[in-house]
């Protein structure tokens, strides 16, 4: 009866000997979490962002006082307070911090960005801006804001584009720059390239070859980067009047929708898998289109988190964001409408990346 009872011995050892040793093992794997930091970079389209004095080298008449927006003090003012709410609340709910870098368009200058970051929601941010004034006819222009804690930039330029009416071939296209800022994103070496490609006036196919001539430069600008550092992390974002299924950022850039199928040197579009799925940025007809994107170089997918990776890309659409009533109810609440001023924020969405970096005491813990 011995023999029994010492084998049983021998196995009551030897499980409890697994149970410290499984114990153990996931004790250990419970240590090895990390936690991370997150940044987020953030792009918005402001519907028109004027000042209130009428400019006499551009079509701003509308977008004064005496014009037929009745753009006064007050409905300036407010727009100011509403679009840095926005700005200032951007991956707040991740990363704790409004964007460290953030690109802008349909801002008509340098005074506007200026009465922006000063409004009370994100002057303790410490925004810097980057700014040119582009040939675009109504005077609108793109921009980039960060935060000078985060970013530091080192070099910019703005990069314009000449394009031709078709059936006129010697009346120029007078359209907005693509802004290169590149610079030191926290040590890291970063490229942001800020767009407003030219709209779809005109209808869709017949603008088309606008948008591609547009996406062509974006291409020579990113395939320069690549040429001084094969390595280089670029962003390029904006409002590119075409969704990432659309020829010029499909085929001329060559985006890819899934990670693992990005390249060296090529581009990954995190916005391609939400226009899939009937995501939006604007509204046309009862429709949604995904203007608004931002597009990131394979080098921030190579999963070695001791540098800034991608993490994950949304739209910003908060309940306050989006028309609660009439017409355009479910549609994105802007500033105005066929029935006048609304008091709103934008006929567009932010859209947002969140880049994360290994680091203790991070704000994130990834499973």
């Amino acid at each position: 009866m011995t023999a029994p009872i010492k084998s049983q011995k021998n196995f009551r050892v030897q499980f409890i000997y697994v149970i410290l040793i499984f114990l153990w093992i996931n004790f250990g794997f419970a240590q090895e979490k990390k936690t991370y930091h997150i940044s987020t970079i953030a792009f918005y389209n402001v519907e028109n962002f004027f000042d209130t004095e009428n400019d006499p080298f551009t079509f701003d008449d509308d977008r004064t006082p005496e014009g037929k927006d009745i753009w006064n003090t007050e409905k300036y003012e407010d727009k100011l307070k509403n679009i840095a709410r926005v700005i200032s609340e951007i991956g707040t709910e991740t990363a704790k911090n409004s964007p460290a870098v953030l690109g802008l368009c349909e801002i008509e200058n340098l005074k506007v960005l200026e009465d922006l970051i000063n409004q009370p929601p994100l002057l303790e941010k410490n925004y810097g801006i980057v700014h040119f004034d582009s040939p675009d006819r109504r005077g609108v222009d793109v921009a980039l804001l960060y935060q000078k804690d985060i970013f530091i930039p080192l070099n910019s330029r703005s990069h314009r584009l000449l394009i031709y009416e078709l059936d006129d071939p010697s009346k120029r296209v007078f359209t907005r720059d693509q802004l290169v800022v590149s610079g030191l994103f926290e040590g890291e070496t970063m490229h942001f390239i800020v767009n407003h490609w030219p709209s779809r006036s005109g209808g869709e196919a017949r603008s088309s070859y606008k948008r591609e001539s547009a996406a062509q430069l974006n291409r020579r600008i990113i395939d320069s980067l690549h040429q001084i550092d094969p390595y280089a992390k670029i962003v390029t974002l904006g409002d590119f009047n075409d969704d990432p299924t659309n020829k010029s950022i499909k085929k001329v850039l060559s985006t890819h929708s899934i990670k693992e199928q990005t390249g060296p040197k090529e581009l990954f579009n995190p916005m391609e898998k939400m226009i899939k799925k009937g995501l939006g940025t604007l509204a046309y007809r009862d429709g949604w289109n995904l203007f608004d994107q931002i597009i990131l170089s394979q080098a921030f997918l190579n999963n070695d988190y001791g540098t800034y990776q991608f993490y994950k890309a949304g739209i910003f659409n908060p309940v306050y964001l989006i028309t609660p009533t009439g017409q355009f109810r479910g549609y994105p609440f802007r500033s105005y409408d066929y029935g006048g001023y609304t008091g709103g924020y934008s006929d567009h969405f932010p859209v947002y990346v969140y880049l994360i970096k290994e680091e203790k005491g991070g704000s994130l813990l990834v499973e």
